[in-house]
């Protein structure tokens, strides 16, 4: 065999490879698409049922000592967007959000905003405090208390509205046809990453994190 036709036999298995690479990606992107259709037809129906519930919220603390009153979970919105991938309009991340504030109005301050305080001097629990403001999306004001006399820092405190936000956020891998979840402020001011395959998010996985979200017992993570 000529040194011609062994480079074009090399090239005919390559072309043949790269061409079944690409029969992959592309069921992998309908399977993919298919997933999100789901979820998206899911997320449109639960903002309305659970806005009408305003379920519970979990208990929450930004540092594990100083309890926020009893929490609701209200105003569910869904968003989504789209991304072009190999010529084709696909899913590029579909999402819920939604906000936490005081079941009773009363636990309110004066000027009508939910008010509270909390005061760290180490650096583990201002990490702590600072991470769950982040996740919360809580707003607040930080404040350096030092020694009158020393200048020396004593503590800081941060006082904060007692409103937060909370959200799940799915983003598909359309290559691995896999979803990467993400959920914010569920359960507690903290982050849960997991990853579902396409062909585990289903409306049965979709009802196991309605039951996490509304704080029932849940195998979704």
């Amino acid at each position: 065999m000529s040194f011609l036709n062994q480079l074009k036999q090399q090239a005919q298995t390559l072309q043949t490879r790269q061409g079944d690479d690409l029969q992959q990606l592309d069921a992998n992107t309908q399977a993919t698409e298919a997933a999100c259709k789901t979820v998206w037809h899911y997320f449109m129906e639960l903002p309305r049922q659970l806005n009408v519930i305003e379920p519970a919220a979990a208990s929450l603390s930004l540092d594990g000592k100083t309890p926020w009153p009893p929490m609701k979970q209200t105003d569910f919105r869904f968003d989504a967007r789209k991304k072009t991938l190999r010529g084709k309009e696909v899913f590029e991340y579909l999402a819920l959000g939604w906000q936490l504030e005081p079941q009773q109005p009363a636990a309110a301050g004066a000027s009508g905003s939910p008010k509270g305080r909390v005061s760290v001097n180490f650096p583990p629990d201002l990490e702590r405090v600072e991470r769950r403001l982040r996740v919360g999306q809580v707003r607040h004001d930080r404040r350096e208390l030092r020694h009158p006399d020393t200048n020396r820092l004593q503590s800081i405190v941060f006082e904060h509205d007692m409103v937060a936000r909370a959200s799940v956020r799915m983003t598909p891998d359309h290559d691995k046809g896999s979803v990467e979840v993400r959920l914010a402020a569920v359960g507690g001011l903290e982050v849960v990453s997991t990853r579902y395959t396409v062909a585990q998010l289903n409306t049965a996985a979709l009802d196991e994190l309605a039951k996490l979200i509304v704080g029932q017992p849940s195998r979704f993570l």
